[in-house]
Formats: structure tokens, C-alpha cells, sequence
């Protein structure tokens, strides 16, 4: 079996099901596990380093107006990799590349026997899914089953914990800074798994861009704020625009977070996410998970 990952979350599952020396190719973006060096790179972005989220924002909005992927496949390198199962996703243009790139990537390469798995979490539930599907398609099936049976056990016994909270927090996470995104798909359910309230989403919905009017609206008593695609010192860097994008009335505390390996990446680390949350939501109940996530968060201000 020969696998190419096209996302994060994708190798990060192929790895965790034990197919690691079976992959061929990743993404660029592809930086977990550790030790991935020698694995083709398939992948480029079109949008270069930037020195702020306005200016990312601004550029992928940019890329998009002109009807242009944000990302490039290398197809002579998918040819020379000869993967027999191509993992990719179609939930969000901006986040890896698409299925409709995949598909044309794949029509060049004039064969017929690659398998095209497409990924489309918008809940928990479907993230559980997509890992036994992943598994079923690179032959792991009872890896899959049990990987995803661990899971979530996790997440039982962290929701089991929160439940002994004397209150529900009510809380915002931010998936981008400038201008203000609201977490969404699973992120409500993890709130409630973490033992908080969620403003503004629902399970599922996709993420929504807030103005000050709306965030002024909001009343959370615990803000996260995981910047998809950032790690935890770029969202340290960027605490300056983030105290302007917030309202100065809001009495929250508020924590950042890598958002670059957590929270937005829909594989088996989101039961670590899970920990990092419920360590902001309920620090008094959650010790260990402050502790054993101390390089991953930390409290911002409030």
C-alpha cells in the first residue's frame, strides 16, 4: 500500500493507524509526527509568509476573488510517489487543497486505480468516522476501530470530570484574529465536553466573522483564542491586535493556544485539544491537563 496525505490531520491519522512507512507523500503542511523529512512534499501554498493575520486574511481573500487555488499540487511529484490511496478533504479551500485539485491531479496522472479518500468532519462524530473510513481504505480497519474506541473513552472520562464543575463557563473560542472568527464545526461540542456554554455557534456551523457590534453583544467568561494554522508564539506575537479586536468591556479570561496543532486539526489530537480547553474552562478541575499542555497555552490577561 502506498498512501499520500494531502492535509495535516490526514498523516496524522495514516501515522497514528500504524501506516506510516507506507506513506509516500504529504503536504506541505504536514509536520506531525515528528520525523516526516523524508517523505515527499506534494504541496505548496501560493500564499507566502505574512506579517499579520489582517494581512493573510487579506491576501487569501485576494487569491480567492480571482478564482484562484490557494494551493498548488506537484503532479509530477504525485506521478513519481505512485500513491494507490490519496487522502484529502473538501471542508475549506483556505485550509489545505481541494478535492476538486486532487480529482484533476489524479485525471493527468491517466490512471484509474487510485483511491481518492475525502475527508468532511463538521462534528466530533464525523471526525470518528473519518478515521475509521481513512482506516478502511489503507487496509487498518481493526486499528481504526480501536484507535477510534480509545478516543473516545478520552473524551468520556474528560466529559465525566467536567460534569462534577458547580458551573458552565460561558465561552468563546477566536479561530482567526483580524477579523474576528468565532470557532465553529466541533468546537461547540467540545465546549460542552469541557464542562462551558458556547457563544454563538452550533455544532456544525461553520465558523462566523464577528464585528465589534456583535462581539461588544457577547458576555464569555472564558475566551480561547487558536488561530487556525498558528502556533502559540505567532498568536503571543499578534496579542497587541488581538486586545484591539476585543472588546474592552468583555471581563473574560482569556488564554491562547497552538492553533497550528491543536483544535483545528480534526484527527486524533483532538482529544488533546479537548484537554487544553477544559484546562482553560476548569482550571480547578483540570491540573494535569495544565500541566501536561504547559508549552501549548497560556493564560493571555484577565
Amino acid at each position: 500500500m502506498r498512501i499520500a496525505s494531502l492535509l495535516p490531520s490526514a498523516t496524522e491519522i495514516v501515522c497514528a493507524l500504524g501506516a506510516r512507512a507506507e506513506l509516500v507523500g504529504r503536504s506541505h503542511e504536514c509536520d506531525f509526527p515528528p520525523g516526516l523529512e523524508d517523505v515527499a512534499v506534494l504541496t505548496s501554498a501560493r500564499v507566502g509568509p505574512l506579517p499579520s493575520s489582517k494581512a493573510i486574511d487579506a491576501s487569501v481573500r485576494s487569491v480567492l476573488r480571482d478564482a484562484l487555488a490557494i494551493y498548488d499540487i506537484d503532479v509530477e511529484g504525485l506521478r513519481a510517489a505512485r500513491p494507490d490511496v490519496i487522502v484529502t478533504q473538501d471542508l475549506c479551500d483556505v485550509c489545505a487543497v481541494s478535492l476538486h485539485d486532487v480529482r484533476a491531479a489524479v485525471a493527468r496522472l491517466a490512471r484509474q486505480d487510485v483511491a481518492i479518500v475525502n475527508l468532511h468532519p463538521m462534528r466530533l462524530e464525523d471526525i470518528w468516522g473519518d478515521i475509521a473510513r481513512t482506516a478502511e481504505a489503507v487496509g487498518r480497519a481493526v486499528a481504526g476501530a480501536r484507535l477510534v474506541a480509545e478516543l473516545r473513552a478520552r473524551v468520556a472520562d474528560i466529559a465525566r470530570r467536567a460534569a462534577m464543575a458547580r458551573a458552565r463557563p460561558r465561552v468563546v473560542t477566536i479561530e482567526w484574529i483580524a477579523p474576528v472568527m468565532v470557532g465553529g464545526m466541533w468546537m461547540p461540542e467540545l465546549i460542552a465536553l469541557a464542562g462551558g456554554e458556547a457563544l454563538v455557534t452550533r455544532p456544525g456551523q461553520h465558523a462566523p466573522t464577528l464585528d465589534r457590534d456583535a462581539l461588544a453583544a457577547l458576555d464569555p467568561e472564558v475566551v480561547l483564542v487558536k488561530p487556525c494554522g498558528f502556533p502559540l508564539q505567532r498568536t503571543v506575537e499578534e496579542l497587541d491586535v488581538l486586545r484591539e479586536a476585543l472588546p474592552p468591556a468583555w471581563r473574560a479570561r482569556v488564554y491562547l493556544a497552538d492553533g497550528n496543532a491543536f483544535f483545528n486539526r480534526p484527527g486524533p489530537r483532538i482529544v488533546e485539544s479537548l484537554e487544553i480547553l477544559a484546562a482553560c474552562v476548569h482550571p480547578e478541575l483540570f491540573e494535569d491537563f495544565a500541566a501536561k499542555h504547559v508549552a501549548s497555552f497560556r493564560a493571555a490577561y484577565g
